[in-house]
């Protein structure tokens, strides 16, 4: 009582006035702290009512360690437009759907900020066009035909080691689409550095043994080789690198399971093949999302099927097909056949070796260290001595043909090799309806540039599969027709 009664009015109301600043500093800190939560939530994926929805943009967790900032990767195509072939992420061939800020098979998820990553349907979500004017149809669980994942790290690599990806100008550049306030701006400029820093680590790792491959093209992949440089840090110029493969659809995957998986048949678990592919696209072990991965497993087991061909099939013919491929592709090729999901040996198929070479003993060895701690750690991989001999339930989607993708139709598959197509093009999505495929003869549409494809080259070999050669013209054009409705 007797302190507050020396004290002066001036005193007493600076006294009151510090009192009410401490109560704005701790509302202003309060409502910071909220800001940032709920900003910069630190994991938070976009999610889909409708599967196809979250097949085709969910996140798996590859969007975590490894998401590229949204509005970074949004204005890449903008601030570095001279390193693409066209316009856009679309000129890669990336299938953008109207009402989507990303295309096909990239996710989204809030890790600090909104980061973009790759999901399943990046590699297995296809187009055709019944002719150059016509719309694109689009097919989820078909192999990417128009999609080349190479050139897209290829661009993101260019990206970073240009001079023109600084803070200030990636900023710029997401000021024409979006006002950043104070703590975006810091956390945008920070995270540049970082995409720098990333994005050069995986490229030093992979871009030697790339450049001295063949170029994969649209619709393949290198499945393997990355692991090595990436997961296992392997050094690269003494191993086989050239395992560049077609990438495969996803249809009807129940009665797969305990078949050999993949093109050389290296594992009969359905699960692990998809985790394993989860990797390819970048997840890493803690970020896996299982939970997001098995909704997408669930559609995929029993839900997703083949398509139907959607031309018109002259039955009398394929009746005639049927009993050819009864008599010579049944046993391989369909469900309930004797050899159906088993490895026939390389030296009696005799299709291109590299793809089986690539995936050696060391790798498979290595392959079941993945997921260790984890109780779905890896146990399946194992080495073989040839390729799978696949269903080919919906097989007119998945041209061109061959584990490497080096046949561009079904017919020219009957023909012996030396009669096969030695130079053509992917990349084009118009449909092929007798023949059955793409058609493969078209460089150019417009100002995109399609794939030329030589089978000359390394790991790009069009021969063996000698089945059904010596049947006649008639007899061949029975079988394709019949392949129409599988």
């Amino acid at each position: 009582m007797g302190e507050r009664a020396n004290v002066t009015p001036v005193e007493e109301g600076l006294r009151i006035r510090a009192g009410r600043m401490e109560i704005i500093i701790v509302v202003a800190l309060f409502l910071a702290g909220t800001y940032l939560f709920w900003s910069f939530n630190p994991n938070a994926p976009v999610d889909y009512v409708k599967i196809e929805d979250h097949f085709k943009y969910g996140s798996i967790g590859s969007d975590v360690d490894l998401g590229i900032p949204y509005w970074i990767w949004k204005v890449l195509p903008e601030v570095f437009a001279d390193k693409l072939p066209g316009e856009g992420y679309e000129s890669l061939g990336f299938v953008q759907e109207p009402g989507h800020d990303t295309p096909i098979g990239f996710s989204k998820r809030r890790v600090g900020l909104d980061r973009v990553g790759l999901n399943c349907a990046v590699c297995h979500t296809g187009t055709v066009r019944d002719d150059p004017d016509s719309q694109r149809r689009i097919y989820p669980g078909m192999p990417a035909n128009t999609m080349n994942l190479q050139a897209y790290y290829r661009f993101l690599f260019d990206c970073v080691r240009d001079g023109r990806f600084t803070g200030d100008n990636i900023l710029t550049a997401i000021g024409t689409h979006k006002r950043l306030n104070m703590i975006e701006r810091y956390f945008y400029r920070t995270a540049v550095a970082q995409v720098r820093e990333g994005v050069i680590e995986q490229s030093a790792r992979i871009m030697d043994f790339m450049k001295r491959n063949p170029d994969w093209g649209p619709g393949r992949v290198d499945t393997f080789n990355p692991y090595k440089a990436i997961q296992f840090n392997w050094p690269m110029a003494t191993e086989e690198t050239v395992g560049t493969a077609d990438l495969p659809s996803i249809w009807n995957q129940k009665p797969r399971e305990g078949m050999q998986l993949h093109w050389d048949g290296n594992n009969d678990s359905v699960e692990e093949r998809n985790k394993s592919a989860a990797l390819g696209a970048g997840v890493t072990p803690p970020t896996l999302d299982l939970r997001r991965l098995k909704r997408i497993e669930e559609w995929l087991w029993d839900g997703l099927k083949a398509p139907n061909y959607p031309y018109e099939i002259n039955q009398p013919l394929a009746d005639q097909g049927e009993i050819l491929f009864r008599q010579h592709c049944y046993e391989c090729h369909a469900f309930g056949g004797e050899k159906i999901g088993k490895v026939s040996p390389i030296d009696e198929i005799k299709t291109d070796p590299h793809r089986l070479d690539s995936f050696t003993y060391q790798l498979a060895e290595n392959q079941n260290t993945l997921y260790a701690g984890y109780e779905y750690r890896f146990n399946r991989f194992r080495k073989t001595n040839g390729y799978a001999n696949a269903p080919l339930d919906g097989i007119w989607l998945r041209a061109p043909y061959l584990h490497n993708g080096s046949v561009p139709t079904l017919r020219d598959l009957l023909e012996a090799p030396e009669n096969r197509t030695r130079l053509f093009y992917r990349g084009y999505d118009v449909y092929d309806r007798k023949n059955v495929g793409f058609i493969s003869g078209v460089p150019a549409e417009g100002k995109r540039q399609y794939f030329k494809y030589d089978t000359a080259l390394p790991g790009n070999g069009n021969g063996g599969h000698l089945y059904g050669i010596g049947l006649s013209s008639q007899e061949k054009e029975a079988l394709v027709e019949y392949m129409k409705k599988l």
